[in-house]
């Protein structure tokens, strides 16, 4: 089945754009004709990252846990392209393999300013822009923040955060910017192929489906949706 979707005209932030599902996202966007700012605190020159800045995307150097800076880059998306139809939170990261009782304090914060207070930074910054066009959010939340689990239980917590907030913004929003989550399990990604040599790399999802979820949430088709967790991951 063929899908397609145009956004031309339409200016597109995406946070976290240099690693694998973020390039993904700027990708299929800019494919879609849309202008793609991909910001990031890692540069695309960096060894590890994935985003290519073609035609259509532009990059904004910026760490989304500082409130500073993600003032700072949205100001000037705003100002370069006119205005704010779409923002993806895509900047997140996983850490885990210990219980409760034996994780530190610094892995807690970290994975929370990384997973929910960039989306919280940029959701705030966001929205006053996206409201003038009746625009969207679209964050990653997790399959696992649906339930306790061993080993990874920050992890888990950031990401159902992320769903609360999504449901938040929905319903303070609404009627202005929709807000939806997409839910993914294991991404396809290099580091998760590095990270677990011996799974099914067959069951997990490309970032690019991912991203094509992205872009229905962000589109007239998902007119009446909002305040959902969409799940994403397959067979995964």
């Amino acid at each position: 089945m063929s899908h397609s979707f145009d956004f031309d005209g339409q200016v597109v932030l995406v946070t976290g754009a240099s690693g694998a599902l973020g390039s993904a996202v700027c990708e299929a966007f800019a494919d879609a004709g849309a202008t793609v700012a991909a910001a990031d605190v890692v540069e695309p020159d960096d060894e590890d990252a994935q985003l290519d800045t073609g035609e259509g995307i532009q990059f904004y150097q910026g760490d989304f846990t500082d409130e500073g800076a993600v003032e700072e880059v949205v100001s000037r998306v705003v100002d370069d392209h006119g205005g704010l139809d779409a923002l993806c939170n895509v900047a997140g990261t996983w850490r885990g393999g210990d219980p409760i009782a034996e994780t530190d304090a610094e892995t807690f914060d970290f994975l929370f300013d990384v997973n929910l207070k960039t989306m919280f930074l940029a959701s705030k910054h966001a929205v006053p822009h996206l409201r003038e066009r009746e625009g969207a959010v679209v964050s990653v939340s997790a399959r696992s923040s649906l339930e306790g689990g061993e080993g990874d239980g920050p992890y888990r917590a950031s990401k159902a955060g992320v769903r609360l907030l999504t449901e938040t913004i929905a319903e303070e929003e609404r009627g202005t910017v929709r807000a939806n989550a997409v839910m993914p399990s294991v991404i396809d990604t290099p580091a998760n192929r590095e990270m677990m040599p011996d799974a099914d790399h067959d069951a997990w999802v490309d970032p690019a489906d991912i991203a094509a979820v992205f872009l229905f949430l962000c589109s007239d088709a998902a007119s009446v949706t909002s305040g959902a967790a969409v799940p994403v991951y397959g067979e995964a």
